[in-house]
């Protein structure tokens, strides 16, 4: 395990968690941070009936308030969720887990380590802890993860499938 404890925004929890690969999370990173922002996000969904996580049952996720206001250049581009997981991965000095391009690119703006939904799988692939990542990709897309070719086949090529 490379890292003792990273921050996540919603979408790779959910990602993840529709995949069936959510256990991935901790043994790839150990403890996740997800700030109250995240996990209003997931109970709103949960209410909507969306598959996601029963986040209290995770006893490796952990919800922190970040100490900072998360108020940077560009957050008024990102939701709620971003925001705060930005500040708190700031707050940190931690990598953070996100997927979208505007949240990526404000927390590679500000120096943090990122990785999305595909860099976990990849990662995990590269760990032995999954045989392949093509379904896994598939069945994510189909859920509503938006992925152009060219990432999908950077991925594919980085999990070498």
């Amino acid at each position: 395990m490379a890292e003792s404890v990273v921050v996540s925004d919603t979408s790779p929890i959910q990602y993840l968690h529709q995949a069936g690969q959510l256990g991935l999370l901790p043994l790839l990173f150990g403890q996740i941070m997800v700030p109250p922002a995240v996990v209003a996000e997931v109970a709103e969904g949960l209410r909507q009936g969306l598959d996601l996580p029963d986040l209290s049952a995770l006893p490796w996720i952990v919800e922190r308030q970040s100490d900072a206001v998360p108020n940077f250049l560009g957050s008024a581009d990102l939701d709620a969720g971003e925001r705060e997981a930005i500040a708190l991965a700031l707050q940190l000095h931690c990598r953070i887990l996100i997927d979208e391009r505007a949240g990526r690119e404000v927390a590679r703006r500000l120096g943090i380590a990122r990785t999305g939904t595909l860099g976990v799988l990849i990662s995990a692939k590269k760990a032995g802890l999954i045989p392949l990542v093509t379904p896994l990709i598939d069945r994510i897309v189909q859920r509503g993860y938006r992925l152009n070719e060219s990432i999908r086949a950077e991925a594919l090529r980085l999990a070498g499938e």
